[in-house]
This record gives C-alpha cells, sequence and structure tokens, in this order.
C-alpha cells in the first residue's frame, strides 16, 4: 500500500501535514505507531469488530463493489480507531489521508481534500465531531451521491458547479458520538463502537512488544501493567515503557518483577485500579465538597479547574466503567465502591 506518509512534501494537503505531525511528534507516537497491527489478521482481540469489518470489505475485494461503505468509530480515547483506518486503507490496498475536524477551517479545505481522492482511497477524520456545520453540508452531498459544489467567480455573477467525485470511503472517528448531526451521522453505513481493552488482551499486546527485546517481564507484573492501564492500549504501553526505564535504571540484571512494577506505577501515582491524581481528584471533590453527588459537569469542571470535555471524554468513562462514578438525570454521583477504594488508596 502507498500510504500518505510516504508522499513527497509537495504532494500532500496542508490540513494531512497538521495531522500526520500530531500523529507522530515524539519517541512515544513514533514507537506507538511502528508496533501498530496493519491487517486484520494481526489485530489482537476485537473480534466483532473484525467480523463487521471483514463483512463490509468483501464485497470490494470479490470486485463486486468500488468502495466500502462509510464508517463511524466511536469510544473513548485510545482504544484504536485511527488503528482501524489504517487497517481498512492496508486491507483494501488504497491510499487513506489524514485530517482532523478541527483542522478543516474552511469549505475550500474539505473540497481540497475530496477532489484529490483517487478511486476507493480512504479518507480519515479524527475529531469529526469538532467540525463546522458549514463544512459538514460540503460532505453530504459528498458521501452520498459522490458529488461536491463549489463556487465559481464571486460576486453576483458567482455560479455554483457540481462536480463528481470517484467512489471513496470515509472513516470518522470521535470520542462522543452525541455531537454529531443526524443527518451526518445517519450517512455512515456502519457505526462501530469500541471498548475498553481486557486484561488478556492487554497483556498479549505487551508481549507482542517485548518480542523482540531482551528483557524477560514476569507474568504477574505484566498482569500488574495491565490492570492498570485502564483498559486502555495506549496506556498500557506507556506503562510498559515507564517500567523498564525504571528497571534498567536500577536494577542489575534484564528482569521486570512484581514488586518493581508495583513500585514504578505508584511512584507515578498510578494506583490499583489504574487511578491517576486526577481521577482522585474527581472522586474526592464529589465526596467531600458535594457530599457524594449528585453535581453538575460545569459545577465539578469549575471545582476542579479543568476542561468540561477533558473531564467527560477522557476520565468519566473508565471510572463509570470501574462503578466508581454514576450519571444521573441529575448529576454525578460516586458509588460505595469509590468511598471504600478512595479510604484504602489514602491510607
Amino acid at each position: 500500500m502507498i500510504s500518505e506518509q510516504t508522499l513527497p512534501q509537495d504532494e500532500r494537503h496542508p490540513i494531512q501535514d497538521l495531522a500526520l505531525e500530531s500523529e507522530s511528534t515524539g519517541t512515544e507516537n513514533v514507537e506507538e505507531i511502528s508496533i501498530r497491527p496493519r491487517f486484520l489478521a494481526e489485530l489482537i482481540g476485537r473480534e466483532r469488530e473484525k467480523e463487521v469489518l471483514n463483512l463490509l470489505m468483501s464485497p470490494v475485494k470479490a470486485g463486486n463493489q468500488k468502495h466500502v461503505d462509510h464508517i463511524l468509530f466511536y469510544g473513548p480515547p485510545g482504544l484504536g480507531k485511527t488503528t482501524f483506518a489504517n487497517i481498512v486503507a492496508n486491507e483494501l490496498g488504497v491510499n487513506m489521508k489524514i485530517t482532523s475536524g478541527p483542522a478543516i477551517e474552511r469549505q475550500g479545505d474539505i473540497v481540497a481534500l475530496l477532489t484529490n481522492l483517487a478511486e476507493g482511497d480512504v479518507l480519515f477524520i479524527d475529531e469529526i465531531h469538532r467540525m463546522r456545520k458549514n463544512i459538514e453540508e460540503v460532505l453530504y452531498p459528498a458521501m452520498e451521491d459522490f458529488k461536491v459544489d463549489i463556487m465559481m467567480g464571486q460576486g453576483p455573477g458567482a455560479q455554483s458547479v457540481r462536480l463528481s467525485l470517484p467512489r471513496f470511503t470515509l472513516v470518522g472517528a470521535t470520542t462522543r458520538i452525541g455531537m454529531l448531526s443526524s443527518p451526518l451521522r445517519d450517512r455512515f453505513g456502519a457505526h462501530i463502537h469500541l471498548d475498553f481493552f481486557s486484561n488478556d488482551e492487554l497483556i498479549s499486546l505487551l508481549r507482542r512488544i517485548l518480542k523482540n527485546e531482551q528483557i524477560d517481564v514476569e507474568a504477574d507484573a505484566l498482569l500488574e501493567i495491565a490492570k492498570r492501564s485502564r483498559g486502555t492500549a495506549r496506556i498500557a504501553i506507556r506503562l510498559l515503557r515507564r517500567v523498564k526505564e525504571y528497571m534498567l535504571a536500577n536494577a542489575h540484571n534484564n528482569v521486570v518483577t512484581l514488586k518493581m512494577a508495583q513500585k514504578t506505577l505508584s511512584l507515578l501515582g498510578i494506583d490499583s485500579l489504574g487511578l491517576d491524581d486526577l481521577d482522585r481528584k474527581i472522586l474526592q471533590s464529589i465526596f467531600a465538597k458535594f457530599e457524594g453527588g449528585p453535581v453538575g459537569i460545569k459545577t465539578l469542571a469549575a471545582a476542579l479547574s479543568e476542561d468540561e470535555e477533558t473531564i467527560e471524554d477522557v476520565y468519566e468513562p473508565y471510572l463509570m466503567r470501574a462503578g466508581l462514578l454514576k450519571r444521573t438525570p441529575r448529576g454525578r454521583i460516586i458509588t460505595e465502591h469509590a468511598v471504600r477504594h478512595l479510604e484504602i488508596t489514602e491510607v
């Protein structure tokens, strides 16, 4: 497959450059990209999602269809939405062009992307819920009829010209599917929700990373890292890296023990449930300042001096999955499990 990452600089769209820089800045992100699965067969777990994608791609692979139906991936950050988009392009042997909702500032930006696509290409829009409404309006005919309207000329003499587009696949990614307008959401042929990874899946991922390294990690240490990774592959990779660094700095052999993993993760402020300082601050604030809740998100964000979207998208999904937080019509409430956990971690 020829990917946008390999194209010469002058052949890339400026929007794509911004997206690619955000994907590959820093050694940690480069390492994450290097270990990402490129095909469905390399993907750990995600059996239902793999079956759905195989179903969607089979008509194209059989030569009965020119493009895959548009796909929307949604779920908390770090669960593989970008990875799945890459896999779709790789499986079909087509190019993937990358951008994000906030990067598309004008209608001309999205028109330039659409008119530069080839037959069957994948256009990946991350954070698609943050696109402006006037940009969405350009996508409606493009997704449904593979047409795009452009304005020729200026002033009273300007005319709208409709251009035909090659049949392409739009892959959208969002952490907040409820913020997508109904007309845009309904134009996706498949909505695929990505849930948190199991501990077993994370351990398999970590074993794959360690396969070619001269480091031995005890099974209990891998389980401890997985348990504290919030069900998120990106976090598991980062924590494994920190544990390896601690081992290299403090040990005389290349063996990561359970005790070493626990000490490293505690040093990082990550407790036995994978909660970090802000997780605990959220729970403690609801418990101490708001008598356990309910409390509205605006009030909670103000009390914590944090952004509402960060709390809702990054922290709350895991706190709810772990049974520590509940959302009610009146606001957020912490559970008895959260109270017991806070008492334990504060000792």
